[in-house]
């Protein structure tokens, strides 16, 4: 496989060279950055996917932000909030901050971008995340909104900082899909042009607060392009038509920062692998799953050090919990299932199964990490049979209850904060629980409803003691993310993983 994709990225780099070389870098001010996935929609209030989160990023503002440093949520459109009670927060705007066409944001905007997004009609993927605890935003003065909360809810501000992006008022009123293709937001970018699936066309907003905890922007245009092919990307960059690329394997990034002219540049990330097996036995009442001593046998049958270094690679490490250990309220003290293939194959036989027994093991991504789980459950006599599909056909299996077990992976939305997994998967209404343990739902669920960081914590640590017990899932690894950019090109990277390309500067 290695070979192959070497050998494919040398013979688009010679096509590309021959066509000529495109001009990128610092000579024009413009970064040229390639994603393979298409961008179909400006409007990350209504999508969910990495890479437009990276864009929101750069074209949108919500009321606060995060700080990769010190792992906090700080102000930016607002400039605080104050809870006048458990449930109603009040917060206060900054002043003179524009939209990119000019036009002043107001108290007005921001009620009615929250009021929108929870409203009935509202389409937004925002709105199941803000719709479960805010019942309405009210304007109190030009400078100062209040938000009433349906219940106590200790992680709003982070919902704000994450989710929603702030729009005028009115933008939906006629068309749900007003912001898709043609964007006015806060960012420090604004949008230029923009070519559905083909690429968007940035420039640095001469009107962007100055007070932004983004600041300061140090380059003058962003050009994002549709690339699908990697060997395609690795050749424009080795040419010089892009400067900056992502989701490549290590192998292939280690290959390309030999060059001189490309750095490979290395992140960890809040992202995590792991298998989800089907304890609760919705495939089969009485199936090998749902007996914790096979989940058990599972959980030791895993090479998760080995997948780390030599599939991961970077800051790859292996996991041991339901959440990433970077995230409040990991406990790193519940059970640990050490790598020990003689312990799991005992165990097989103390729960009836000396002989293995036949498993489906569905994946949709990673398939050489999935290929290897495969290895180590045949290991401990396992008879198991990969399949490999597109993410909407495995979520479409899960919904019906179809799937025995799972590869999956979750980046939590780059919130370092254990709720972003928990309540994801552990929710009594999410398909993606398996294991339906009501005990586990109402600790995680307990969890959000309290302000007492030390309370939400022990009800994390007790939830994830009880799944790490009962070995519900089989946690793997941390990812590690892979960086190429051009050699003039300083690309910081941070904690989260999150590529902030409103960073990047020229050397």
């Amino acid at each position: 496989m290695k070979a192959y994709t070497c050998l494919a990225a040398t013979a688009a780099t010679l096509a590309v060279m021959a066509a000529g070389t495109a001009e990128a870098g610092a000579a024009d001010d413009t970064m040229r950055v390639a994603f393979a996935e298409e961008i179909l929609n400006l409007d990350y209030n209504y999508t969910t996917k990495r890479e437009y989160i990276i864009l929101s990023d750069l074209i949108d503002e919500g009321l606060f932000d995060y700080d990769p440093d010190s792992n906090e949520y700080i102000p930016s459109v607002a400039t605080g909030y104050t809870y006048l009670d458990p449930t109603t927060i009040e917060v206060t705007l900054r002043d003179g901050v524009t939209f990119h066409d000019g036009s002043a944001l107001t108290a007005e905007d921001v009620a009615y971008t929250y009021n929108f997004v929870i409203s009935e009609p509202s389409e937004a993927q925002a709105k199941g995340t803000i719709s479960r605890w805010l019942k309405e935003v009210e304007v109190i003065d030009a400078g100062t909104v209040r938000f009433h909360m349906l219940e106590e809810y200790p992680l709003a501000v982070r919902d704000m900082a994450n989710r929603v992006q702030l729009r005028k008022a009115g933008t939906y009123d006629a068309d749900q899909a007003a912001m898709a293709t043609s964007h006015v937001g806060l960012g420090p970018y604004r949008v230029v042009s923009f070519e559905p699936g083909k690429e968007v066309v940035l420039q640095a907003y001469d009107g962007y607060f100055a007070d932004s905890p983004k600041q300061p922007v140090a380059i003058g245009n962003i050009v994002i392009r549709n690339i699908p092919d990697l060997g395609t990307q690795q050749a424009e960059l080795m040419s010089g038509g892009i400067d900056w690329m992502f989701k490549m394997s290590r192998d292939v990034a280690e290959a390309m920062g030999a060059s001189p002219t490309v750095d490979h540049v290395v992140s960890t990330d809040l992202r995590i692998g792991f298998l989800i097996l089907d304890a609760f036995g919705h495939t089969d009442a009485e199936g090998p799953l749902t007996n914790v001593t096979v989940r058990r046998a599972m959980n030791h049958a895993i090479n998760r050090p080995e997948i780390a270094e030599f599939l991961m690679g970077g800051g790859a490490q292996p996991v041991y919990a339901a959440c990433h250990p970077a995230q409040f309220g990991c406990d790193q003290s519940v059970a640990r299932y050490e790598y020990d293939p003689e312990k799991a194959r005992a165990l097989m036989a103390e729960a009836g199964y000396a002989d293995g027994f036949p498993l489906e093991l569905w994946s949709y991504r990673d398939k050489p990490i999935a290929e290897a789980v495969v290895a180590n459950l045949s290991d401990i006599g396992i008879d198991v049979s990969l399949r490999h599909v597109k993410l909407a056909s495995l979520n479409e299996a899960r919904a019906n209850r179809d799937i025995e077990a799972y590869f999956g992976t979750w980046g939590s939305g780059g919130t370092p904060d254990s709720a972003a997994i928990l309540r994801v998967h552990f929710n009594d209404t999410s398909d993606r629980n398996m294991s339906n343990n009501p005990e586990v739902t109402e600790l995680v669920l307990a969890a959000e409803v309290t302000t007492d960081q030390a309370e939400r914590k022990r009800l994390y640590s007790e939830a994830l003691s009880i799944i790490a017990d009962q070995a519900y899932w089989v946690p793997m690894v941390s990812y590690a993310q892979n960086f190429l950019v051009n050699a003039e090109l300083d690309f910081p990277v941070y904690a989260d993983g999150l590529p902030r390309l409103y960073r990047a500067s020229w050397k």
